[in-house]
């Protein structure tokens, strides 16, 4: 299961959209520099074409899926808390559950089954 923990405003091609920020379930690691283990979840966006209202609604929604580490194109990404520019080759995504039957998620807490 993911989460939806915030959204963002995009814009491309002139044409402004929403992407919403989903979280997938926590995780131990261990640190390489320490030794010690750490607390951490793995965050995608995921395109939306909702309006802002909505997707302020849609925050703490859960659905099936997971975040999954994807090769890309080198990329350079700057640490935020030490200014280091690294180059990176890979991405975080979400990725679907296959499911057997097709179901409607609506706000936190409602299920529906599609007709």
């Amino acid at each position: 299961m993911v989460r939806i923990i915030n959204y963002k405003r995009r814009v491309a091609e002139n044409k402004e959209f929403f992407v919403l920020e989903v979280s997938g379930g926590i995780e131990m690691v261990l640190s390489k520099t320490t030794g010690m283990y750490y607390a951490t979840s793995k965050k995608a966006t995921i395109t939306s074409t909702f309006d802002e209202e909505t997707c302020k609604s849609l925050i703490g929604s859960e659905f099936p899926g997971s975040i999954v580490k994807e090769e890309c194109e080198p990329y350079e990404y700057t640490i935020q808390d030490t200014g280091e520019v690294i180059t990176l080759s890979h991405r975080y995504v979400y990725r679907a559950e296959e499911l057997t039957t097709s179901k409607v998620y609506s706000a936190p807490g409602n299920l529906s089954m599609a007709d």
